[in-house]
């Protein structure tokens, strides 16, 4: 699932050890703003740091997650969990590359081309 929202909070950091070693995660809190009304929703950063390093708050952004939910002492439990975070595009640059990133060159035609030279070693 994807959705669109802005940075409400950046909750602190937990940490621990597993027997598969150590781990990290973050909550970070969106507001999503819906016609008249907004909605915030928890989404939790599990072992990226990076990614949470990168958030500011009161930016928007584009995130996917997975959402599962799971039964523990027969209760339920729901996770939402961040897999991609790319930040908002504005309309006016939709179409514009990136401006950290070199304009794509274009790939020469090898069709047209004479004969080929083949200059791997024998």
């Amino acid at each position: 699932m994807e959705f669109e929202g802005t940075v409400y909070k950046i909750m602190p950091v937990t940490k621990g050890t597993s027997a598969r070693g150590e781990w990290q995660r973050q909550d970070v809190v969106f507001e999503m703003n819906e016609g008249s009304f907004t909605r915030k929703i928890c989404v939790t950063f599990f072992n990226k740091p990076e990614d949470v390093a990168r958030l500011q708050e009161g930016a928007a952004y584009n995130v996917s997650v997975n959402i599962e939910s799971r039964e523990y002492n027969g209760r339920w439990y729901t996770d939402i969990r961040a897999w991609r975070l790319q930040p908002k595009q504005e309309s006016a640059g939709a179409g514009a590359p990136m401006p950290d990133m070199p304009p794509i060159a274009e790939e020469p035609s090898y069709a047209s081309s004479p004969a080929q030279v083949d200059d791997l070693p024998f």
